[in-house]
């Protein structure tokens, strides 16, 4: 009877054993290097975990104090939201993000909470083709100084998929600064808007991706002159794993 027992446990846990290795993982990540013309080296990172059939809780964060972001403040941002699914080729992901550091608020020493960022992801995923827009409008506070400064970043870009591991297609990117408090009403203006191709080599089944990202600036030379920003080519070259 003991040895009955004992073989009745054993299916048991080699039964509990098999649908935990089949249950969905309910946690997911993504953590790259990212290296630009504008702002220099940025790591990020992204995360996920899934709370319901069709909602998820998800997570960010971009430390900009890796390159330029280093003169504003030590400038890091964080943020959280929710992701779900549209129809079977889209996921729609509304988040806020949180700024900490010198840009935004116009100070000259970083402060933690110096403006938001309420952002919207939305990707396309099929056999055969991939998609992203991005959108982001950088909210400076008032922290003592009377002048802050908004930005809007956005980026749209999409390809085909070619063989396995690699695809290819075009990007679009565009960040301008949109003034603030206490700015003059003609302030805003275009840092770049860059148009041109990319290429990726990613594992299909997950795991390391690598992008490389080219473009024009299509700036005319006024607005050039009027935002101190001379880019005259844009680049952008990203290595992460997902996991």
């Amino acid at each position: 009877m003991k040895r009955l027992y004992v073989a009745i446990l054993l299916v048991l846990l080699a039964q509990a054993a098999l649908a935990q290795q089949e249950e969905e993982p309910k946690f997911g990540m993504s953590v790259s290097l990212n290296s630009d013309s504008f702002f220099g080296f940025y790591p990020f990172f992204a995360g996920s975990y899934k709370a319901g059939d069709n909602i998820d809780f998800t997570f960010y964060g971009i430390l900009w104090s890796g390159g330029t972001g280093e003169n504003w403040g030590n400038w890091t941002e964080f943020g959280i939201g929710i992701g779900f699914p549209v129809g079977e080729a889209l996921y729609v992901n509304p988040q806020i993000g949180l700024l900490n550091g010198s840009l935004t608020s116009g100070l000259g020493s970083p402060v933690l909470g110096e403006g938001i960022v309420p952002n919207l992801t939305v990707r396309l995923n099929t056999d055969k083709m991939e998609g992203e827009l991005y959108a982001g409008y950088y909210n400076g506070f008032d922290h003592g100084n009377p002048v802050t400064n908004n930005y809007l970043h956005y980026w749209l870009n999409g390809g085909v998929k070619i063989g396995s591991f690699f695809s290819m297609g075009l990007h679009l990117e565009h960040l301008r600064f949109t003034g603030g408090e206490n700015q003059e009403s003609d302030a805003s203006t275009d840092l770049y808007v860059a148009l041109g191709p990319y290429i990726q080599f990613a594992d299909p089944d997950g795991g390391p991706f690598a992008r490389f990202t080219t473009g024009s600036d299509l700036r005319s030379d006024e607005e050039v002159d009027k935002s101190g920003v001379d880019l005259s080519s844009f680049f952008k070259v990203t290595a992460g794993f997902s996991f």
